[in-house]
C-alpha cells in the first residue's frame, strides 16, 4: 500500500475530512501506549519512529547494536518480521530464511547479531533470552505496548519530517505526537542540517535528547557507478531519498522506478526492469532491503544478479555522546531488573 502523499503536504481537504476518524485512531493509540508492559529479563532497547514510512529505524538499530557489542554487551534483535509468513518467535537463519518467510529488514539485521521474528512481541522477547540476550534491540514495535522499554529512541526523517502533523488516516503520525514524545527517552533525526532544525521547531522535545545523523553511502559503490547511467528503482518507505543519494555521490539517474514500501516484486516486475535497462544500456541500482526481497526466488534470479544494492550506514554526529545516554540506561535497567528479581 502507498502512503497518501497529502499525508505529507500541509494539511488540506482530504485531511480535514478525515479527522474525526484520526481522532477515534488517536484515542485508541494513546490508550495503548499509556498501557504497562511485560517487563523482560533484560535491558530492552526500543528504535521506532512516530510516524508511517522509513526513517532510517534499521540503519539505528545495526548502530547501537555494534555500539553494545564494542562495549562487550551481547545484543540480540528483535523484529515483527512485517512482510514475512512466519509468526515465530523464530531465530532467522540466513541459510534458509528467505524475505518471504521473516521479511527483508530482518535478514539485514541478522548479518550483524542473532535475530528473532515474532509477532507477539513477548515471546520474541522470551526467545532473545533464551538465544542468550543480555540486551534486546527492537526494531519498530515503539507502539506496541505489549513488551515493556527501557529505553525507547524515535527516528525521524528531517525531509519528511512529521508530515501534516495529523494522525492516521488522515496523516502518517502512528499516535498522538504528544504522547509519542512522552513515552520516548531521545530523539534521532536524520538528515540535512537545515531539515533538522526545521523539524525540531515542530516537535515539543523539549526534554528530550536529540541527536543528528546522516546516512552515509558506501563509498566504493558510489565511486563505482559515478558518472554511470542507472535505472534506480526501490521499495521503501521514501525512494526519493534513496534516488538523490544517487544523485548527490554524482550517478547518473537516468530512470526511476518506485514501488510501494515493502513491495514484492514480481515476475513481470523483473522483467520490465531488465527490459527497460537492457533498451537504454542502464545499470541497475536499488537498496539493500530490496535486493534481500528478491534472493531466493527463481523468478527474480535475473534482476537479482544484475542489480547492484546500495550499502548505506547511519552517521551519528555524536556518537560518544548517544554511546554514552545507551549504555547508562542499559545499565540502569540491569538494576532495576536485579531488584526486581529479589522482590
Amino acid at each position: 500500500m502507498r502512503e497518501p502523499a497529502f499525508w505529507w503536504r500541509e494539511a488540506g481537504v482530504a485531511a480535514g475530512l478525515l479527522a474525526p476518524l484520526a481522532t477515534l485512531y488517536g484515542i485508541t493509540a494513546a490508550r495503548r501506549l499509556a498501557s504497562q508492559g511485560w517487563c523482560a529479563d533484560v535491558p530492552v532497547v526500543c528504535i521506532g519512529n512516530p510516524t508511517i514510512g522509513g526513517a532510517g529505524k534499521t540503519p539505528l538499530a545495526l548502530a547501537v547494536v555494534r555500539m553494545l557489542s564494542e562495549a562487550g554487551e551481547r545484543p540480540v534483535l528483535l523484529s515483527r518480521g512485517y512482510g514475512g509468513k512466519v509468526s515465530g518467535p523464530v531465530q532467522v537463519d540466513l541459510t534458509r530464511h528467505r524475505a518471504a518467510d521473516v521479511g527483508d529488514e530482518p535478514l539485514l539485521l541478522a548479518r550483524a547479531a542473532p535475530t528473532i521474528v515474532a509477532r507477539g512481541r513477548v515471546a520474541g522477547a522470551k526467545a532473545a533470552v533464551s538465544a542468550g540476550a543480555g540486551v534486546i534491540v527492537m526494531d519498530d514495535g515503539f507502539q506496541n505496548p505489549s513488551l515493556a522499554k527501557d529505553f525507547s529512541i524515535l527516528v525521524v526523517d528531517a525531509r519528511r519530517g512529521i508530515g501534516n502533523g495529523k494522525i492516521i488516516p488522515a496523516g502518517p503520525l502512528r499516535a498522538p505526537l504528544a504522547e509519542q514524545i512522552a513515552r520516548a527517552d531521545a530523539l534521532v533525526v536524520v538528515g540535512e542540517l537545515g531539515d533538522i532544525q526545521t523539524v525540531l521547531g515542530r516537535m515539543p522535545t523539549q526534554h528530550l535528547p536529540a541527536f543528528r545523523a546522516s546516512l552515509a553511502p558506501d563509498e566504493n559503490f558510489i565511486a563505482a557507478l559515478a558518472g554511470k547511467r542507472v535505472l534506480a528503482f526501490a521499495g521503501i518507505g521514501d525512494p526519493e531519498k534513496f534516488f538523490a543519494t544517487l544523485r548527490n555521490g554524482g550517478i547518473v539517474v537516468a530512470g526511476t522506478r518506485a514501488f510501494a514500501d515493502h513491495h514484492r516484486y514480481t515476475r513481470a516486475d523483473a522483467e520490465a526492469l531488465c527490459e527497460h535497462a537492457g533498451r537504454e544500456s542502464l545499470i541497475l541500482a536499488t537498496t539493500e532491503k530490496d535486493a534481500a526481497r528478491m534472493q531466493g526466488d527463481d523468478a527474480l534470479a535475473e534482476l537479482s544478479a544484475r542489480a547492484r544494492a546500495l550499502p548505506v550506514t547511519l552517521v551519528l554526529e555524536d556518537e560518544a555522546g548517544f554511546k554514552t545516554l545507551l549504555l547508562e540506561k542499559v545499565e540502569q535497567a540491569r538494576s532495576d531488573v536485579g531488584r526486581r528479581s529479589r522482590n
